[in-house]
């Protein structure tokens, strides 16, 4: 089985720019010499894929990512113009995937714990200690709690206006729409809340969606979380709980997230991707999307362009 070398571009990169890149990827044999380079468009995106046999892939692999450093560091292109990735055959050719995404920053554009905690006047201390989870710098779950404390009190009807103010991120639409185009599964599992994250896997018709669930008592919420908390290795474990629900394996699976408390479920995928990420996932996924356009992800995995 043969897997795929893609090339996947930021909206308007000039076609002059592109066709520069994958010259080079020939010219230092990270494409083959005599495979042939399909280029299509994805909205405003080009997207090439090249077919690798089994003893090119290992190669390949390894030095894609050296091969976009090295044309980074020469000015050819910025991190933030092309997504490269090596995307192996039991992805391309599984009867039907499992995608699985975080929601904050991922999903969505925005960080619901901060929207929550601007209304108790509490948003720059909340966000400090969100980043410094991110980053992995912290321990999740004990962040959590540190921070849900500071929404003690806060009427439950901050629960709706935040959820007005969600906005999704570039491409989310059009990423579940084409999964499940083509008969795929979509989750999302977040370190979030359920009570924010209903309305908006009802709105994309996700299979799948579970966050935390705040604490509420009477007309205001209590400052706590309430059941087991959706750290990292609670994501994993959802990864795999779905998939094997779905029948479909392991290696068949995406996950895709943006913070150290994905790391667990992008390790384990078929294909880890980091969205627009912090260091610490970055240095671990297989795939990078360093530019606001999620439905990059389908472009990886779908043969649905013309």
């Amino acid at each position: 089985m043969a897997s795929t070398l893609v090339f996947v571009s930021r909206p308007s990169l000039p076609r002059s720019v592109f066709d520069t890149l994958l010259d080079g990827a020939r010219a230092a044999s990270l494409v083959p010499a005599n495979a042939e380079i399909s280029i299509r468009t994805s909205s405003d995106r080009l997207v090439a894929k090249v077919a690798l046999d089994d003893a090119q892939t290992a190669a390949a692999r390894q030095a894609a990512g050296q091969y976009l450093d090295a044309q980074v560091a020469a000015g050819t292109v910025a991190e933030s113009d092309v997504c490269l990735a090596v995307v192996d055959a039991a992805l391309t050719e599984a009867k039907q995937l499992l995608l699985v995404m975080d929601v904050d920053s991922t999903l969505i554009k925005q960080e619901v714990i901060e929207l929550l905690a601007a209304h108790a006047g509490r948003e720059k201390e909340v966000a400090a200690v969100t980043e410094a989870a991110m980053r992995g710098e912290l321990d999740f779950a004990q962040s959590l709690i540190q921070r849900v404390a500071t929404l003690k009190d806060l009427p439950v009807s901050v629960l709706g206006e935040v959820g007005e103010r969600i906005i999704f991120s570039d491409g989310a639409r059009d990423l579940v729409k084409r999964f499940h185009a083509a008969g795929h599964k979509v989750g999302v599992v977040s370190g979030g809340f359920q009570q924010i994250l209903d309305p908006l896997a009802e709105e994309l018709q996700l299979d799948h969606a579970l966050a935390n669930t705040l604490g509420i008592e009477g007309p205001v919420l209590d400052g706590t979380v309430h059941g087991q908390i959706v750290d990292r290795a609670m994501k994993e474990e959802m990864l795999r709980s779905w998939a094997a629900a779905h029948g479909i394996d392991m290696a068949a699976t995406i996950a895709a997230g943006d913070g150290a408390n994905d790391l667990d479920m992008v390790t384990a995928a078929g294909l880890g991707v980091a969205f627009n990420a912090k260091p610490a996932l970055k240095e671990k996924a297989g795939a990078q999307i360093n530019f606001s356009r999620l439905d990059v992800i389908a472009d990886l995995v779908l043969d649905d362009l013309n």
